[in-house]
């Protein structure tokens, strides 16, 4: 399975988001140059997030974009479904009764692939944008970070 840039840009774009902005919107323009992503993208995908509820836009000097609703609030699988990101790793339709197979059939390992996508759809909305801003989503990637750190440490003595 593979999430487009479409989705980890949204996810990116909102967590810069709910870090720069300290109640005061964020431009656009410095979201995109803080995290090296095209400026027409965003505002496209900007767009999106407004329509599913997630930021809202204030005009005018000083303006630019806000949560709508609490970091603590807002989960990953909600940004990634606001801009039509699907989450699944079958290549059947999400629900559709026929499988993928040119004889309508689903594939031995259908229910492997759909439970996986359900699995990474809970994880995701388990997961908060504050969950990320507070670095409370470490896993085991954090224990690469940590055991790095610790090897340049001792190499530094």
């Amino acid at each position: 399975m593979r999430l487009s840039t479409k989705g980890r840009y949204a996810v990116m774009a909102i967590v810069d988001l709910a870090f720069h902005s300290d109640g005061k919107p964020v431009a656009l323009a410095d979201v995109a140059a803080r995290q090296e992503i095209s400026l027409s993208y965003l505002e496209q995908l900007f767009g999106k997030l407004r329509k599913g509820g997630l930021v809202k836009s204030v005009r005018g000097p000083g303006g630019g974009y806000l949560l709508s609703r609490p970091a603590g609030e807002t989960r990953v699988a909600d940004i990634i479904t606001a801009v039509d990101e699907p989450i699944k790793a079958t290549r059947c339709s999400p629900g559709a009764p026929s499988g993928c197979h040119n004889d309508k059939s689903r594939c031995l390992t259908h229910d492997l692939w759909e439970e996986l996508g359900n699995q990474i759809y809970l994880y995701l909305s388990s997961v908060t944008v504050d969950d990320i801003c507070n670095r409370r989503v470490l896993g085991t990637s954090g224990e690469f970070y940590r055991r790095d750190a610790v090897r340049a440490a001792v190499a530094a003595q």
